[in-house]
């Protein structure tokens, strides 16, 4: 019997271009090969609105994994199929730190079972200025004016944007606590700080998905150090070329950059039926 294979992309840096846009190439690459019964997902650490949009142009079968891994969910219903929250004593731990260290995070939550991305209006930094203009119409844009309001709701995503003096010491701080990545934005330039629930990675959501479809292998794609997780728990795993060195030096092999459709071009030459 043929073993049954997961292909799972990172999308930013990976399977989108520099512009944020999916190949024609690589959309019709991967339309025809799902209609042969190929099995592709994708994880990133984007919301599933934001992701779904930048992907449209992809097959919608399988679940997908969201928020670098606090949620895999169905694919046009957005129905949670796994996720990761913070207990109400995490949320107090981390935000009290944050502000008390004049940090004014973003934070991502379920309020009343609506998602929403809060932050206090007044304290935005040049880079969270920069993360809200791009959200203008976003309709989870929550602005508040007090650090109460942060603690509303299920929060399952913290994140920060400022500078390294700031940044690097809460990252130091958390890293040993909950999954957190200290990153700079491909396409701002500016720093980032994201803290997720406990078990919230791309390797717990991959291997839960695997399990789910009833998969033998899992290979994936990457170009972050978010992907590193993924990268361990995977049969194999490949890094395109524009990826950041530490992935490159645990992949199963280099393929092309995301500019040259590098995941489209080895999944249509090693994919077989």
């Amino acid at each position: 019997m043929r073993k049954r294979t997961l292909y799972i992309t990172d999308l930013d840096g990976t399977l989108l271009r520099n512009d944020q846009t999916v190949s024609l190439f690589t959309a019709n690459t991967i339309r025809n090969l799902t209609e042969k019964g190929m099995l592709f997902s994708y994880a990133t650490a984007r919301s599933y609105l934001t992701a779904s949009q930048l992907t449209k142009g992809l097959p919608e079968k399988l679940p997908v994994i969201v928020f670098n891994g606090s949620f895999i969910l169905e694919t046009g219903t957005g129905k949670k199929l796994l996720s990761y929250l913070f207990h109400e004593m995490e949320v107090q731990e981390i935000l009290n730190f944050l502000i008390k260290n004049r940090i004014y995070p973003i934070v991502n939550a379920f309020i009343n079972e609506i998602e929403k991305f809060s932050y206090i209006q007044g304290k935005e930094t040049t880079g969270m200025e920069n993360f809200i203009r791009s959200h203008q119409n976003d309709i989870r844009k929550n602005p508040v004016l007090h650090a109460d309001a942060l603690y509303c709701g299920e929060i399952f995503h913290i994140t920060c944007i400022g500078e390294a003096e700031n940044l690097r010491p809460a990252y130091e701080h958390f890293r040993e606590i909950y999954p957190s990545v200290l990153y700079r934005d491909m396409y701002s330039g500016d720093l980032w700080l994201e803290i997720h629930p406990r078990g919230a990675t791309k390797a717990n959501a991959v291997l839960t998905l695997k399990e789910m479809l009833f998969c033998d292998n899992v290979v994936c794609f990457g170009d972050g150090k978010n992907d590193i997780p993924m990268f361990r728990v995977s049969d194999a795993c490949y890094a395109v070329s524009n990826a950041e060195e530490e992935l490159k030096a645990i992949a199963t092999g280099i393929i092309d950059s995301n500019e040259e459709d590098g995941v489209a071009k080895w999944l249509l030459k090693h994919v077989k039926f």
